[in-house]
């Protein structure tokens, strides 16, 4: 198992543009350097340990996804080759596969959200509303339960805080009504194209988010996709109404905070061993689920 990576800041020479919870933006001049940490979050908080392998798995699911949509959709992606960067990385081998050279595209700061099945935020909004961001559902549904088609329930990107859950007409004052319709039919059809794949490989596609920019007025897929950090996935096998079903990702985390006697009002204290392996034990199933490959 390789080491687990917290930063790359030491072994990158380029400015650091932004430091999230688990990617890091560094500017190469004519494109982005995004770089996939280890970091875990959970309840807003980053944790620690990070957790090995996590950000290997992230970084190359979203270059499989994009290579596999890029017929579909155009993205971000320049290349994934740590040795391309040359004297830039000063430990090439402990950022293999945890590197993505992007192009420069403006954010559209829109997290495009589409829902198939009513859970999560989407079902704890139904309850209190019969409605998700706006959207009038039928009475009755029963929580998990699949939708006939799949919802799209924007949000406005906030840098601190929360992303803003907002109805499609919001999104449309946002950004304009011929932007938000192009953003909204590529997030749904991105989705069904995945959910289908899924399928196959015995997985449901529950959510997902995207996020997009633009590059000389032209709309492009960036940042990440279809990673158990920006989508839920379940096996077929837990599928069931009215249950909590076990996400494919970073369940045992939530699962064990939960189970504590944490008060979510400072960061907790670092996660067991044990946590920190059947975390990372689930994201190599997800990425060999997903791509017929082990790591």
């Amino acid at each position: 198992m390789t080491q687990a990576l917290s930063t790359a800041a030491e072994y990158i020479k380029a400015p650091l543009l932004y430091k999230g919870k688990v990617r890091e933006l560094y500017d190469l001049g004519e494109h982005f350097l995004i770089v996939v940490t280890d970091r875990i979050s959970a309840f807003d908080y980053v944790l620690d340990p990070a957790v090995p392998e996590k950000g290997n798995v992230l970084n190359r699911l979203s270059a499989f996804w994009f290579e596999q949509t890029a017929d579909m959709m155009a993205n971000h992606v320049v290349h994934t080759d740590v040795y391309k960067l040359g004297d830039l990385v000063t430990e090439p081998e402990l950022l293999k596969n945890r590197i993505m050279v992007s192009k420069k595209a403006e954010r559209i700061d829109i997290e495009c959200v589409v829902r198939g099945y009513i859970t999560g935020g989407g079902w704890r909004q139904y309850v209190k509303t019969s409605a998700i961001n706006g959207i009038e559902l039928p009475a009755g549904m029963r929580k998990n339960e699949r939708f006939a088609e799949p919802l799209f329930t924007p949000a406005a990107k906030n840098d601190v805080g929360h992303d803003e859950d907002i109805p499609f007409a919001r999104m449309q004052e946002l950004v304009g009504a011929e932007l938000a319709t192009e953003l909204r039919d590529k997030s749904i059809r991105l989705y069904e194209y995945a959910r289908a794949f899924c399928e196959e490989r015995g997985i449901i596609l529950a959510d997902c988010k995207f996020e997009f920019g633009l590059i000389d007025g032209k709309v492009i897929l960036i940042d990440e996709i279809f990673t158990p950090d920006s989508s839920r996935f379940w096996a077929k096998g837990n599928y069931g109404y009215d249950i909590e079903i076990d996400s494919m990702d970073k369940e045992p985390v939530r699962t064990y905070l939960l189970g504590s006697d944490w008060d979510q009002n400072g960061k907790p204290d670092p996660l067991p061993p044990s946590v920190v392996q059947e975390t990372t034990n689930r994201y190599l199933a997800i990425y060999e689920a997903l791509t017929g490959k082990s790591l």
